[in-house]
């Protein structure tokens, strides 16, 4: 863990494992070559490779800098995937169900763990050109 040391007090900081898990999330989600500039890519890159505690003030401000940025890119394409994948599917699932009968299908597009859940499965590849299958019937 890398930590400050600051006039015999320390504060404890992000850690090389947390640096690599937001680098590998960053780069799964697409953002990390797309959205984040070289110069940030090759701060943190460094900063894991070489430090083991960092005592620069301005490292600290630095790397916190990047960190606040993966982090709100991550949540940006995380509800981007919601509005854009889980609300459509959700809408059409529950005006099918309504067609079927189900009075409560009404709430589905509203369901946030709903629309989350849709989002999963049709970025998981569950579902295909806007078509998913319901027991095996496929709809539009």
């Amino acid at each position: 863990m890398f930590t400050m040391a600051s006039e015999n007090r320390h504060f404890l900081f992000l850690g090389k494992t947390q640096l690599l898990k937001l680098r590998v999330k960053a780069m799964r989600a697409g953002v990390w070559f797309k959205a984040l500039p070289r110069i940030d890519r090759v701060l943190v890159d460094l900063t894991i490779q070489v430090a083991n505690s960092i005592r620069s003030k301005t490292l600290i401000k630095s790397i916190l800098a990047v960190t606040r940025k993966l982090q709100g890119l991550l949540e940006r394409r995380i509800s981007r995937n919601l509005t854009e994948i889980g609300l459509p599917i959700a809408q059409k699932l529950s005006v099918l169900a309504q067609k079927w009968g189900n009075r409560n299908a009404q709430e589905w597009a509203n369901n946030i763990g709903f629309v989350r859940y849709l989002a999963i499965m049709a970025l998981s590849g569950h579902f295909h050109n806007g078509n998913f299958e319901i027991s095996g019937m496929t709809a539009k």
